[in-house]
């Protein structure tokens, strides 16, 4: 492995513990049917979204928190599919807030229902739906 892809490539576990705080975050949205829980998550998918997933909260809670008590990695992976990922949870997430706040009936209960399938998938199973879909989209345009 050379040092580029050494500095550009990210702790794959940083991504799944995420999803794991966004699992709780989204689960709490939909039990609680709380707008503001469900803005703090679009925040953190946001910040995902435009900065890259190294650099929301969940991943400084990773960095400060988790991975000084883990080993190294095997290996680094490319921070651009759970960029995406995160831009996908916003795509979801992001309207469903507006929807919510409009008064449109279920919009917070659907966008929270389908960003914790994802999140919990990639928590529980390392299966990153957004990740796959940046995957597929790369490998259609060539």
């Amino acid at each position: 492995m050379s040092a580029v892809t050494a500095v550009a490539g990210i702790d794959p576990r940083g991504p799944r513990f995420a999803a794991a705080l966004t699992t709780l975050v989204l689960a709490a949205a939909l039990l609680t049917g709380n707008a503001w829980v469900l803005l703090a998550q679009v925040a953190v998918f946001a910040v995902g979204a435009i900065g890259g997933a190294q650099r929301t909260p969940y991943a400084a809670l990773f960095r400060r928190l988790v991975r000084p008590r883990l080993g190294p990695p095997g290996d680094l992976e490319d921070p651009a599919p759970p960029r995406f990922a995160q831009l996908v949870g916003l795509t979801v997430t992001g309207p469903a807030l507006l929807l919510t706040g409009a008064g449109v009936g279920p919009a917070l209960e659907v966008g929270a229902a389908l960003a914790l399938v994802a999140a919990f998938l990639n928590a529980a199973f390392g299966l990153c739906l957004g990740c796959e879909l940046f995957l597929l989209i790369r490998r259609a345009r060539g």
